[in-house]
Protein backbone atom coordinates (compact mmCIF):
# COMPACT_ATOMS: atom_id res chain seq x y z
CA UNK A 1 0.00 0.00 0.00
CA UNK A 2 1.39 3.31 -1.16
CA UNK A 3 1.27 6.27 1.39
CA UNK A 4 0.15 9.44 0.30
CA UNK A 5 2.73 12.24 -0.67
CA UNK A 6 -0.39 14.73 -0.47
CA UNK A 7 0.30 15.48 3.69
CA UNK A 8 4.45 15.84 3.09
CA UNK A 9 3.78 18.09 -0.27
CA UNK A 10 1.17 20.30 2.02
CA UNK A 11 3.50 20.83 4.83
CA UNK A 12 6.53 21.99 2.92
CA UNK A 13 4.20 24.06 0.87
CA UNK A 14 3.13 25.69 4.12
CA UNK A 15 6.82 26.13 5.40
CA UNK A 16 8.22 27.48 2.14
CA UNK A 17 5.02 29.95 2.09
CA UNK A 18 5.33 30.63 6.32
CA UNK A 19 9.68 31.00 5.77
CA UNK A 20 10.47 32.45 2.13
CA UNK A 21 9.00 35.94 3.61
CA UNK A 22 11.56 35.56 6.84
CA UNK A 23 14.49 35.29 4.71
CA UNK A 24 13.63 37.84 1.73
CA UNK A 25 13.71 40.11 4.66
CA UNK A 26 16.89 39.42 6.37
CA UNK A 27 18.17 39.41 2.51
CA UNK A 28 16.58 42.51 2.21
CA UNK A 29 18.24 43.86 4.96
CA UNK A 30 21.82 42.78 3.76
CA UNK A 31 21.11 44.96 0.64
CA UNK A 32 21.65 48.64 -0.40
CA UNK A 33 20.39 50.45 -3.41
CA UNK A 34 23.47 51.97 -5.47
CA UNK A 35 22.64 55.23 -6.50
CA UNK A 36 21.92 55.79 -9.71
CA UNK A 37 22.11 52.64 -10.86
CA UNK A 38 19.54 50.06 -10.87
CA UNK A 39 21.63 47.03 -8.90
CA UNK A 40 22.22 46.80 -5.14
CA UNK A 41 25.21 45.81 -3.27
CA UNK A 42 25.76 43.66 -0.23
CA UNK A 43 26.18 45.33 2.68
CA UNK A 44 25.78 45.52 6.78
CA UNK A 45 25.92 48.91 6.69
CA UNK A 46 22.20 49.16 8.10
CA UNK A 47 23.12 46.92 10.69
CA UNK A 48 25.54 49.73 12.04
CA UNK A 49 23.02 52.75 11.70
CA UNK A 50 20.99 50.72 14.17
CA UNK A 51 23.45 52.32 16.72
CA UNK A 52 23.18 55.73 15.62
CA UNK A 53 19.65 55.53 16.36
CA UNK A 54 18.88 57.46 20.04
CA UNK A 55 15.82 55.90 20.87
CA UNK A 56 16.54 52.36 19.93
CA UNK A 57 18.79 51.96 23.43
CA UNK A 58 15.43 52.98 25.30
CA UNK A 59 13.38 50.60 23.21
CA UNK A 60 15.50 48.00 24.41
CA UNK A 61 15.89 48.40 27.75
CA UNK A 62 12.05 48.42 27.83
CA UNK A 63 11.45 45.65 25.89
CA UNK A 64 14.45 43.63 27.84
CA UNK A 65 13.17 44.89 31.42
CA UNK A 66 9.54 44.24 30.20
CA UNK A 67 10.17 40.36 29.34
CA UNK A 68 12.64 39.73 31.98
CA UNK A 69 9.88 40.76 34.85
CA UNK A 70 6.65 39.21 33.13
CA UNK A 71 9.05 35.70 32.39
CA UNK A 72 9.90 35.82 36.55
CA UNK A 73 6.25 36.16 37.39
CA UNK A 74 4.47 34.22 34.92
CA UNK A 75 7.29 31.45 35.78
CA UNK A 76 6.58 31.53 39.54
CA UNK A 77 2.32 31.88 39.03
CA UNK A 78 2.79 29.51 36.03
CA UNK A 79 4.53 26.65 38.20
CA UNK A 80 2.56 27.22 41.25
CA UNK A 81 -0.79 26.66 38.90
CA UNK A 82 -0.10 23.39 37.75
CA UNK A 83 1.40 22.22 41.01
CA UNK A 84 -1.93 23.43 42.35
CA UNK A 85 -4.21 22.05 39.74
CA UNK A 86 -1.97 17.97 39.64
CA UNK A 87 -2.07 18.20 43.91
CA UNK A 88 -5.91 18.90 44.76
CA UNK A 89 -8.35 17.19 42.27
CA UNK A 90 -11.70 18.75 42.97
CA UNK A 91 -14.39 20.65 40.21
CA UNK A 92 -12.58 23.98 41.59
CA UNK A 93 -10.01 22.66 39.95
CA UNK A 94 -11.42 21.69 36.85
CA UNK A 95 -12.76 25.52 36.93
CA UNK A 96 -9.02 26.25 37.12
CA UNK A 97 -7.77 24.39 34.87
CA UNK A 98 -10.49 26.24 31.99
CA UNK A 99 -9.10 29.00 33.39
CA UNK A 100 -5.67 28.42 32.43
CA UNK A 101 -6.48 27.31 28.97
CA UNK A 102 -9.02 30.24 28.27
CA UNK A 103 -6.01 32.75 27.43
CA UNK A 104 -4.64 30.24 25.26
CA UNK A 105 -7.54 30.59 22.57
CA UNK A 106 -8.78 34.04 23.00
CA UNK A 107 -8.47 36.49 20.61
CA UNK A 108 -5.52 39.28 21.70
CA UNK A 109 -7.13 42.16 20.65
CA UNK A 110 -9.77 40.88 23.52
CA UNK A 111 -7.13 40.45 26.08
CA UNK A 112 -5.79 43.85 25.43
CA UNK A 113 -9.02 45.76 25.40
CA UNK A 114 -10.32 43.84 28.55
CA UNK A 115 -6.76 44.57 30.04
CA UNK A 116 -7.14 48.24 29.23
CA UNK A 117 -10.51 48.83 30.88
CA UNK A 118 -9.45 47.23 33.86
CA UNK A 119 -6.06 49.22 34.79
CA UNK A 120 -8.54 51.93 33.50
CA UNK A 121 -11.20 51.30 36.25
CA UNK A 122 -8.48 50.71 39.10
CA UNK A 123 -6.94 53.96 37.56
CA UNK A 124 -3.70 52.69 37.15
CA UNK A 125 -1.50 55.03 34.60
CA UNK A 126 -0.46 52.79 31.41
CA UNK A 127 3.24 52.55 31.31
CA UNK A 128 5.90 49.91 31.92
CA UNK A 129 4.02 48.39 34.65
CA UNK A 130 0.85 48.01 33.37
CA UNK A 131 2.81 45.85 30.63
CA UNK A 132 4.91 43.74 32.91
CA UNK A 133 1.16 42.79 34.24
CA UNK A 134 -0.59 42.25 30.93
CA UNK A 135 2.61 40.38 29.81
CA UNK A 136 2.05 38.08 33.17
CA UNK A 137 -1.07 37.60 32.60
CA UNK A 138 -1.32 35.85 29.09
CA UNK A 139 2.57 34.40 29.87
CA UNK A 140 1.45 32.69 32.81
CA UNK A 141 -0.84 30.34 30.51
CA UNK A 142 1.95 29.29 28.78
CA UNK A 143 4.15 28.27 31.89
CA UNK A 144 1.76 26.24 33.41
CA UNK A 145 0.96 24.13 30.36
CA UNK A 146 4.21 23.62 29.58
CA UNK A 147 4.81 22.74 33.39
CA UNK A 148 1.81 20.17 33.27
CA UNK A 149 2.79 18.01 30.48
CA UNK A 150 5.85 17.59 32.71
CA UNK A 151 3.97 16.59 35.51
CA UNK A 152 2.32 14.21 33.68
CA UNK A 153 4.94 12.22 33.93
CA UNK A 154 5.96 13.09 37.29
CA UNK A 155 6.34 10.46 39.92
CA UNK A 156 4.72 11.62 42.70
CA UNK A 157 5.58 8.82 45.07
CA UNK A 158 8.62 10.58 45.40
CA UNK A 159 7.36 13.25 47.25
CA UNK A 160 5.49 10.19 49.81
CA UNK A 161 9.04 8.74 50.20
CA UNK A 162 10.43 12.03 51.13
CA UNK A 163 7.66 12.60 53.99
CA UNK A 164 8.66 8.96 55.19
CA UNK A 165 11.81 9.94 55.38
CA UNK A 166 11.39 12.97 57.48
CA UNK A 167 11.73 15.73 54.67
CA UNK A 168 10.04 19.03 55.67
CA UNK A 169 7.38 20.64 52.93
CA UNK A 170 10.00 23.12 51.75
CA UNK A 171 12.44 20.39 51.91
CA UNK A 172 10.89 18.13 49.44
CA UNK A 173 9.97 21.51 47.50
CA UNK A 174 13.51 22.56 46.87
CA UNK A 175 15.44 19.70 46.97
CA UNK A 176 13.13 17.22 45.14
CA UNK A 177 10.41 19.14 43.67
CA UNK A 178 12.25 21.95 41.74
CA UNK A 179 15.06 20.07 40.75
CA UNK A 180 13.00 17.30 38.88
CA UNK A 181 10.87 20.47 37.34
CA UNK A 182 13.59 22.98 36.66
CA UNK A 183 14.10 21.58 33.12
CA UNK A 184 10.63 22.54 32.22
CA UNK A 185 10.59 25.89 34.57
CA UNK A 186 13.33 26.86 32.10
CA UNK A 187 11.51 26.03 29.38
CA UNK A 188 8.35 27.52 30.41
CA UNK A 189 10.10 30.88 31.60
CA UNK A 190 11.75 31.11 27.76
CA UNK A 191 8.47 30.43 26.36
CA UNK A 192 7.15 33.22 28.30
CA UNK A 193 10.20 35.76 27.50
CA UNK A 194 9.34 35.10 23.99
CA UNK A 195 6.51 35.63 23.62
CA UNK A 196 6.72 38.88 25.95
CA UNK A 197 9.80 40.43 23.23
CA UNK A 198 7.06 39.56 20.54
CA UNK A 199 3.93 40.92 21.64
CA UNK A 200 2.52 43.63 20.08
CA UNK A 201 -1.33 43.25 20.14
CA UNK A 202 -1.75 43.82 23.67
CA UNK A 203 1.57 45.52 24.28
CA UNK A 204 -0.26 48.47 21.73
CA UNK A 205 -3.64 48.72 24.13
CA UNK A 206 -1.75 49.09 27.87
CA UNK A 207 1.74 50.59 27.25
CA UNK A 208 0.43 54.14 27.09
CA UNK A 209 2.45 57.45 25.09
CA UNK A 210 5.65 56.54 27.28
CA UNK A 211 6.69 53.16 26.99
CA UNK A 212 7.68 51.65 23.49
CA UNK A 213 8.63 48.24 22.99
CA UNK A 214 10.64 46.82 19.91
CA UNK A 215 7.78 45.23 17.98
CA UNK A 216 5.66 49.02 18.67
CA UNK A 217 8.88 50.69 17.34
CA UNK A 218 9.32 48.41 14.82
CA UNK A 219 5.47 48.93 13.73
CA UNK A 220 5.69 52.53 14.04
CA UNK A 221 9.13 53.02 11.95
CA UNK A 222 7.46 50.92 8.93
CA UNK A 223 3.56 53.09 9.14
CA UNK A 224 5.56 56.30 8.72
CA UNK A 225 7.58 55.44 6.19
CA UNK A 226 10.58 57.87 7.61
CA UNK A 227 12.82 55.27 7.78
CA UNK A 228 14.65 53.37 5.15
CA UNK A 229 13.25 49.88 4.72
CA UNK A 230 16.10 48.33 4.67
CA UNK A 231 17.09 49.25 8.53
CA UNK A 232 13.52 48.54 9.62
CA UNK A 233 14.49 45.09 7.48
CA UNK A 234 18.05 45.13 9.86
CA UNK A 235 16.13 45.58 13.36
CA UNK A 236 13.30 43.14 12.42
CA UNK A 237 16.09 40.66 12.00
CA UNK A 238 17.80 41.01 15.22
CA UNK A 239 14.54 40.55 16.63
CA UNK A 240 14.16 37.25 14.75
CA UNK A 241 17.47 35.91 15.52
CA UNK A 242 17.08 36.41 19.42
CA UNK A 243 13.54 34.81 18.72
CA UNK A 244 14.71 31.66 16.81
CA UNK A 245 17.83 31.75 19.60
CA UNK A 246 14.82 31.73 22.80
CA UNK A 247 12.76 29.02 21.14
CA UNK A 248 15.87 26.90 19.94
CA UNK A 249 16.57 27.15 24.01
CA UNK A 250 13.13 26.19 25.25
CA UNK A 251 13.66 23.34 23.01
CA UNK A 252 16.39 22.10 24.47
CA UNK A 253 14.92 22.51 28.14
CA UNK A 254 11.66 20.84 27.03
CA UNK A 255 13.46 18.25 25.45
CA UNK A 256 15.56 17.58 28.26
CA UNK A 257 12.64 17.53 30.61
CA UNK A 258 10.90 14.58 28.26
CA UNK A 259 14.62 12.88 28.64
CA UNK A 260 14.31 13.11 32.50
CA UNK A 261 10.93 11.96 32.52
CA UNK A 262 11.40 9.10 30.70
CA UNK A 263 14.89 7.79 32.20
Amino acid sequence: MKHSRIPFITTVIILLFFYIPLVLMVLQSLQHKVPGMDTKQWTTKWYVKLYEDPRLPEVVLNTVVIGLSAAFFSTILGTLSALAVYKYKSKLQTVHRGLLYAPLILPEILVGISLLICFSALDIPLGRTTVILAHTAFCTSYVAVVIMASLEDFDFTLLEASRDLGATGWQTTFRIILPLLWPAIAAGGLLAFTLSLDDFIVTSFVAGNDCTTLPLYIYSAFSRGKNPLERICALSSVLLAVTFILVAATLFFGRKSITKAEG
